[in-house]
């Protein structure tokens, strides 16, 4: 074969591995951004829709003309304090951001519904093990292994009977900051995702520290956990030892009773302040924006369950962990302390 012939069809096909791989991912960076392109196109229309077939409002004064960008903005949002549907012997609902009345609002309405449904999901999923797993078991076992890995790596093999309680925590509360991720959800009547109400969140955080309590006395006894924040053993090794001991004891208890008030704070303060970034997002700009914040809501509101169930899986281990075995390090401690900075102040 001519020499010119050859020159005219010349092979583009990769030889090396290398070359391969980057060739495959030209190629599916290329369909990647024309995808990219189509749904961004898409999502301007359909935001261009909504606002044609449902403009915003003022919720105080729906007769009223909505001003952009004030109106765009209070239409959007939902307010810290919750909704009442139904209050006891029909008196009348709370102003306050937190309630102490009999009632049902927004927000529980919201998380009995989530509640019965991940009870309902759970129990379909865990039924019928079958020997040949499909996709439905696949996951539910990859998800409790998952699961049960970063509860033994956190804490170690006693962390591995409080996997349940993690687990609950865990699916539970991210279903909840999911909800509110959900279009409608917050504005339909009797909605709101629940950990954006400080009474829920309060609540879950209440019971965790009854929990870990309960498991403190539990395990060690009523003596022995209360010594945990009165250690009056250390007076054996001097009255200095133990007045120090015993204000670091107090210091401790008093820390004990900020966790209920640490959880409870920072779950709701990261999941209202997501929706109300999202509802700002969301009345001054095009689609695209909110739907990037989507994705990084998704990513924070995961990490926030995650860091809800996890430290207190940790405050269920330091409440069973036992101090016996370090009685007498304190007054050492103190001691060796006193005499490091007795040279430096001579």
């Amino acid at each position: 074969m001519p020499d010119d012939a050859r020159e005219s069809t010349p092979e583009v096909r990769p030889t090396e591995a290398s070359d391969r791989i980057e060739f495959i991912a030209e190629k599916k960076g290329g369909i990647s951004l024309r995808v990219l392109g189509l749904l961004i196109g898409l999502l301007i229309v359909v935001d261009v829709l909504a606002i044609l077939i449902l403009p915003p409002m003022d919720t105080a004064h729906p007769e009223a003309d909505c001003a952009y960008p004030a109106c765009f903005v209070e239409g959007t949002l939902h307010f810290p304090r919750p909704h009442e549907v139904w209050v006891a012997g029909g008196a009348e609902p709370a102003h306050g951001l937190m309630t102490f009345q009999v009632s049902f609002t927004d927000a529980l309405v919201t998380m009995i519904g989530i509640t019965i449904l991940v009870l309902i999901v759970t129990i379909l999923a865990t039924r019928g093990r079958a020997p040949v797993p499909g996709l439905v078991q696949n996951f539910t076992e990859w998800a409790y292994e998952s699961m049960s890995n970063w509860s033994i790596g956190m804490g170690g093999a006693r962390a591995a009977r409080y996997i349940p309680i993690f687990a609950a925590f865990f699916i539970l509360i991210l279903a909840f900051n999911w909800s509110g991720l959900i279009p409608g959800i917050g504005f339909l009547p009797a909605t709101r995702a629940p950990t954006s109400d400080l009474n829920i969140t309060i609540g879950l955080a209440l019971f965790a520290f009854g929990y870990f309590q309960v498991q403190g006395f539990r395990r060690l006894g009523v003596g022995g956990y209360l010594s945990k924040f009165f250690p009056f053993y250390e007076f054996r090794n001097g009255i200095g030892a133990g007045l120090i001991a015993l204000f670091v004891g107090l210091v401790e208890l008093i820390l004990e009773f900020v966790k209920p008030i640490t959880l409870s704070m920072r779950l709701f303060g990261n999941i209202f302040g997501g929706e109300v970034a999202l509802a700002v997002v969301m009345g001054l700009t095009v689609a695209l924006v909110p739907v990037a914040l989507y994705g990084l809501e998704i990513i924070l509101t995961f990490v926030q369950a995650l860091i809800f169930s996890t430290l207190t899986l940790m405050f269920i281990l330091a409440a069973i962990e036992s101090h016996h075995h370090e009685e007498g390090h304190a007054a050492e401690e103190a001691v060796d302390v006193l005499k490091e900075a007795a040279p430096a102040t001579a």
